[in-house]
């Protein structure tokens, strides 16, 4: 089989790592012997806290320059080894931020292709988030979290003193993380897996999501919607089963909604799982019902007769006054879902626990459903549904916590 060097490109914070484990698992599902060889792990092991400080990354630090060139010409070494070896395509993860040192990879291929990726993503929110992630990283273990992420965005800076995205490279795509597409694309001579690669860049990629519905809440029982109301004995029980059913299951991050009755069904889990994440997201906040919040649809029915009626017509794009409708929640909940991911980093093992109008408009998004049907899809609180999303495999499957509670 032909051979094959792909190298990445990004200012940090991009979703370079993510792209390269994108790629390498899509890659190796056609039997092809892949590896990345990313120069961050390397100077990690080498360097450990010690490069965190910004300063480490500036290129008038001479000394630290000369340690991040040394990384760099040991990694694409044993990129070479690797791929004289009976590899087939080495990954080489990092900045490659400069003209310069792109022309020396390519020098150094010894006629093998050079395919580049330049990952962009510019959307400030999601930015943010990266960086938040990124400052979870174990360099930054002795920091606290606020001194770490401006240590990052600092380290973002001395970078941005040296990039130069592609232009002038024989075959590269310039590639927006975020939302998955391709934004030019520049192909000089025939790439071996070009195709394949398009295909998998593209491609929604989810390895693992569990998306669970709260337990059982006191408005539940009451038959009311809205407000911020805790679980029930029930619903406790309902949380003990949802962590028991994942001991053995790891879940390295978990998002919640504000509310407590999202983060009281997470608690136990998350206390019974070895290393994990967890984020509350404003994004997965259930509907508001606005003049509505906290009756029951009977109650509705009595003191607002027109808007009972008028939403019994068009469930989807009725809205709440003063509050939402399922159409206009669209927006912040595919944002939150886009965050989730990309916080995660495709992690294989990402759990969402949110609420009943949430994890519908987030499973619509995977089970193709029409916009009007969206209001009826069934969400229970004793079951969750378990996602897998890649450019070969694409599976919604409905799982019951076990044991099921009566």
């Amino acid at each position: 089989m032909q051979k094959l060097y792909i190298v990445m490109v990004g200012l940090p914070a991009r979703g370079k790592s993510i792209v390269a484990r994108r790629l390498l698992e899509g890659l190796e599902g056609y039997g092809l012997k892949v590896k990345i060889f990313n120069n961050g792990e390397l100077r990690r092991s080498q360097f450990g806290v010690s490069s965190a400080s910004p300063d480490f990354y500036s290129p008038d630090n001479l000394s630290a320059r000369k340690y991040r060139e040394d990384i760099y010409y040991n990694n694409i070494a044993y990129a070479k080894s690797f791929l004289e070896q009976g590899g087939h395509i080495a990954i080489l993860d990092a900045t490659n931020s400069s003209p310069e040192r792109r022309k020396s990879i390519e020098h150094k291929s010894d006629g093998i292709p050079v395919f580049f990726i330049e990952c962009i993503n510019e959307d400030e929110e999601m930015l943010n988030t990266s960086i938040l992630r990124k400052s979870m990283l174990p360099e930054f273990d002795q920091l606290d979290k606020k001194t770490a992420i401006k240590w990052f965005k600092e380290r973002i800076e001395q970078y941005k003193r040296v990039f130069v995205g592609l232009k002038d490279e024989k075959n590269y795509i310039k590639f927006d993380t975020l939302n998955s597409c391709i934004l030019d694309e520049k192909l000089d001579e025939t790439l071996p897996y070009y195709v394949e690669m398009r295909d998998i860049l593209i491609s929604d990629w989810i390895q693992h999501l569990y998306l669970v519905r709260h337990a059982e809440s006191q408005f539940n029982l009451e038959h009311r919607i809205g407000g911020d109301p805790s679980l029930t004995q029930r619903g406790w029980e309902q949380a003990r089963a949802l962590a028991r059913h994942f001991q053995a299951i790891p879940v390295p991050f978990v998002f919640t909604s504000t509310k407590k009755r999202s983060q009281e069904t997470a608690s136990i889990l998350i206390e019974q799982q070895k290393k994990c994440i967890v984020h509350a997201l404003p994004e997965f906040d259930e509907i508001h019902a606005g003049i509505c919040e906290g009756l029951t649809y009977k109650e509705i029915a009595e003191r607002y007769p027109k808007e009972y009626l008028a939403r019994k017509k068009d469930k989807y794009n009725y809205c709440y006054p003063q509050g939402e409708g399922y159409a206009s929640l669209y927006e912040r909940v595919y944002r939150g879902l886009k965050k989730a991911l990309f916080l995660s980093g495709a992690a294989a093992g990402t759990m969402i626990v949110g609420h009943q109008a949430i994890n519908r408009m987030i499973l619509a998004n995977f089970n193709f459903r029409r916009t009007r049907n969206v209001p009826y899809i069934s969400i229970p609180q004793e079951q969750y549904f378990h996602i897998i999303l890649t450019h070969r495999k694409k599976m919604v499957e409905m799982v019951p916590i076990v044991p099921l509670l009566k």
